[in-house]
């Protein structure tokens, strides 16, 4: 389905209370460069103090069912019971092993075994070298990613401590999640930075947040922020950033930032790519950050992409049932989820991504496979609802071999929220998935957490193989507010 081209439509406009002389990229303005408040390098991870909650249980490396198209791996207990009612499940595979974020906290695991290495460890903690904001407060939202091009971890998340507000920044010093971190301080705008999201790309770690009013956390825009990787990896005190925001829109929904996988990156010279929702379209938006003239350095939305008709999960709002109780969850539907994955196959480079619809009388997690994002292609897209039972909280990615998974949770009036996968191969026909594996049955309903479910689930792929899938969500053992999370791999049989 072809696009529709908007050159220049949108409006960007000035961060302003640390950006010092800036202005945006149209109008006669332009962006510059911000540079962190505050830096240093950490003890090693390893070396921490621990939480005192929420250490997992005893580990179960029994895989679950599967169907004949996927081989299953481990499945094992991650971080629990946090100080949120909510985890927002994020993590991602490094060399040897898996990180996992579980909105205040994170832990290191092998991912050999599934054994807990480290943590579970309170986010400030990391940051506790640095001082400030980012070693005493935290508001959640952490994002964890595995640089494959570079094979270093770098992690995110805001403070909650008042304005300004923080942006803490780390990048590890070695593959090794557990050893030293190059720490950053940013503080990129006064008002409250929602929901960060975080992209691997070569020129740069992208971060997009949604700017609320800090009184009445109201949607303001939507901003992006350009990080300087490649000082960040050596640890310059003087890595720099370029941000930027939308036009103001109260109804702004969340930029995804492009996330590279595998070891094959873009074409030289490709700005980052990033994606929200529209009413039936995907917006594709591009940023070009340009480190030595910031004049140059834009954000320009360059298509609207038609999709099949969609009604946003829930109308946006809360209808996921659980057995056993009337409250319902929050759909989440008003996003695009958690990650934007990007993969070159060489002849070709996608985009994959995926958010929660309305699908009969159920809730479907909708996905798409866009080609060639510079001149894009929405080549095949679905909504996955096989039955009666409410699915959303999704996350997708592809393999090398072109092989396409997704992660989401499933829940009902006869299902208590649990686990599940599925995904296709590029045999099947288009638009299709096949059927769904169960990766954990939670025993127990969410109902004192004022209907939320969390915000993200995290879907990604082993940057060693290219071919092993690694989610992480959440579910309950008993009814209550005491979530627990899970962690569970899986590949394809037919990726090699």
């Amino acid at each position: 389905m072809m696009s529709r081209i908007l050159p220049n439509r949108i409006t960007v406009s000035l961060l302003f209370p640390v950006l010092a002389g800036v202005v945006s990229a149209y109008g006669g303005q332009q962006s510059s460069m911000v540079r962190p408040y505050s830096f240093a390098v950490s003890p090693p991870l390893r070396d921490l103090p621990v939480s005192p909650v929420g250490v997992p249980a005893t580990q179960n490396t029994k895989a679950p069912a599967t169907t004949a198209a996927f081989v299953p791996g481990l499945s094992f207990n991650g971080v629990a019971n946090g100080n949120y009612a909510y985890p927002d499940s994020n993590g991602a595979a490094g060399a040897t092993q898996y990180m996992q974020w579980t909105n205040t906290r994170y832990a290191v695991y092998l991912k050999s075994t599934g054994k807990l290495v480290v943590g579970p460890v309170q986010a400030q903690t990391l940051w506790s070298s640095l001082g400030g904001q980012c070693a005493t407060t935290t508001a959640g939202d952490g994002i964890i990613n595995y640089d494959k091009l570079a094979q270093r971890w770098i992690i995110t998340h805001h403070t909650g401590g008042g304005v300004p507000y923080s942006q803490c920044v780390a990048v590890s010093t070695s593959s090794d999640a557990t050893g030293s971190y190059y720490l950053y301080a940013f503080s990129f705008t006064l008002d409250y930075p929602d929901y960060p999201q975080l992209g691997v790309w070569p020129d740069a770690y992208y971060l997009t947040e949604n700017l609320l009013n800090p009184t009445g956390f109201t949607n303001i825009a939507g901003q992006v922020c350009a990080l300087d990787r490649t000082n960040m990896l050596i640890g310059n005190p003087a890595a720099s950033a370029q941000c930027l925001s939308t036009a103001t829109n109260a109804a702004f929904s969340v930029l995804q930032p492009a996330d590279v996988d595998g070891t094959n990156p873009p074409p030289v010279g490709t700005p980052n790519y990033l994606m929200s929702i529209d009413t039936n379209a995907l917006d594709l938006y591009q940023f070009h950050v340009d480190w030595v003239n910031p004049a140059n350095t834009s954000l320009t939305l360059t298509n609207i992409l038609p999709v099949q008709a969609f009604t946003q999960a829930c109308s946006g709002g809360f209808c996921i049932p659980q057995l056993g109780t009337t409250e319902v969850l929050d759909g989440v539907g008003d996003r695009l989820l958690h990650r934007l994955a990007y993969r070159n196959f060489g002849a070709h480079d996608v985009l994959t991504i995926t958010h929660s619809v309305l699908a009969g009388t159920s809730v479907g997690v909708r996905w798409y496979e866009i080609h060639t994002p510079a001149t894009p292609l929405v080549y095949q897209q679905g909504t996955f609802a096989p039955d009666s039972n409410y699915r959303w909280l999704g996350s997708i990615a592809e393999d090398h071999s072109g092989d396409i998974a997704i992660g989401y949770s499933t829940s009902g009036s006869t299902t208590y929220p649990s686990i599940r996968y599925t995904g296709r191969v590029p045999t099947d026909p288009l638009g299709t998935m096949e059927a769904e594996t169960v990766v954990f049955s939670g025993t127990g309903a969410q109902t004192t957490s004022g209907n939320d479910w969390g915000n993200a689930s995290s879907l990604s792929v082993d940057p060693v193989d290219d071919c092993t899938f690694w989610y992480t969500n959440e579910y309950l053992k008993t009814t209550g507010v005491a979530w627990s999370t899970r962690v569970n791999s899986f590949k394809f049989a037919s990726c090699k």
